[in-house]
């Protein structure tokens, strides 16, 4: 059986703890990239592939959190981990303001990192179907282009969507006329399923609803405790 290996970008200018931790990842299974600063981690980050990064945040030329908002502009889904000696409040709330998924105060025992990169990766893991590659969507009255984030009903001028209100539809449209489950969506979107990314994809739900009332062959119903089902009439 083929084994998927997912591959880490390591950016940690502390070089004995680097390698030490480059290679416990690699003897768990995963291909790690170690770069030594933000510089040099931003640019194999523009030229190679990555599943995830786990960056330090005090480093010299660019720091963790500055490296990481350009890596966000690149690929907003790609997760992030910040390592840091700083315990500070102030810190680990402005990681997560910059989409964490999570933040590790050194030191740290290496089992845990394994134990939330294997959490990481499995939240992230929703089976793609051929149909789910698909780009160009019709919905009743309405063209959906999940590509550039573009929802037009009829000749009306496209309405721009954002990244989770287009994600989050697309995934309705692949479960058309059935139940959407609500853990799916938070997983696969979010990342994460607990009270407050739940209330958030409520937020979402209600912007897209507004958006296809347009159309009264469009509806989008709750499935009180399971999830949505987006029904074309």
């Amino acid at each position: 059986m083929k084994i998927n290996i997912k591959k880490i970008l390591l950016v940690e200018d502390d070089t004995n703890f680097g390698n030490m931790l480059k290679e416990y990842l690699s003897l768990n299974n995963y291909e790690v990239i170690l770069k030594k600063n933000g510089i040099e981690g931003s640019k194999s980050f523009n030229s190679l592939k990555f599943d995830l990064c786990i960056l330090d945040v005090m480093m010299p030329y660019k720091d963790g959190f500055t490296l990481a908002k350009e890596i966000r502009a690149i690929d907003e889904n790609i997760p992030l981990i910040f390592l840091s000696a700083k315990t500070l409040k102030h810190d680990v709330l402005k990681g997560f303001k910059l989409g964490a998924d999570d933040y590790l105060s050194k030191p740290f025992d290496s089992e845990i990192l394994l134990a939330k990169l294997k959490a990481i990766f499995n939240r992230m893991h929703v089976t793609e179907t051929p149909h789910s590659l698909n780009t160009q969507f019709k919905i009743a009255n309405f063209n959906f282009n999940s590509k550039f984030r573009l929802l037009t009903y009829g000749n009306d001028q496209p309405i721009k969507l954002s990244p989770k209100e287009s994600d989050l539809l697309r995934l309705l449209i692949l479960y058309v006329n059935d139940l959407m489950p609500r853990e799916v969506a938070l997983n696969k979107i979010w990342r994460d399923d607990n009270y407050f990314t739940s209330r958030s994809m409520d937020v979402y739900i209600a912007k897209l609803r507004k958006y296809l009332k347009k159309d009264k062959n469009v509806e989008i119903l709750n499935i009180h405790g399971e999830g949505f089902r987006l029904v074309l009439n």
